[in-house]
């Protein structure tokens, strides 16, 4: 199924250097890019094959087991197609940024904040990156899985108290 996509298809022909890898799993297409091309990916997508909407932006953390150790996650629906598309991106911990794809669709800015906020990866170019969800002075990024579990500066967890 994943071959004979419309989607990859048309992106094998026109960005054939940048795919990485397509996958389908229970009927869903993934598609891994270079991260340097993903706006330029994301723009066709949008305007060449109908994927009008950005339903979630969120990244993955594989400390320990793969590099790169982030990846990006772009979850798209093309609302005339009524097709789904799922498009990654990996993104390294010594280079932890990649440009944003607010501006393809607006739906992604917030988005990407969130990632930025929980995750901590950033985003070039973005229009208003700081934090959403954690406070100015949060220390880290949560969702990591090399944060500690207690928390910053915090005693870990020994049992009940009572």
């Amino acid at each position: 199924m994943a071959e004979t996509n419309r989607a990859v298809i048309k992106l094998r022909e026109k960005f054939a250097a940048s795919v990485l890898d397509v996958k389908e799993f229970r009927g869903e297409v993934t598609v891994t890019v270079k991260r340097e091309d993903i706006v330029a990916i994301c723009d066709y997508l949008k305007s060449g094959l109908e994927y009008n909407l950005c339903t979630d932006v969120t990244a993955v953390d594989y400390l320990g087991k793969q590099e790169p150790r982030f990846m990006m996650v772009y979850n798209l629906y093309s609302i005339p197609n009524k097709d789904r598309l799922r498009v990654k991106a990996g993104v390294p911990e010594n280079d932890c940024t990649i440009d944003t794809v607010s501006c393809v669709w607006n739906s992604a800015n917030w988005l990407e904040r969130e990632v930025y906020d929980l995750m901590g990866v950033q985003f070039n170019n973005h229009p208003d990156l700081r934090r959403i969800l954690m406070t100015d002075d949060w220390v880290g990024h949560p969702l990591r899985k090399d944060y500690p579990v207690q928390g910053p500066g915090r005693e870990p967890y020994k049992g009940r108290l009572s």
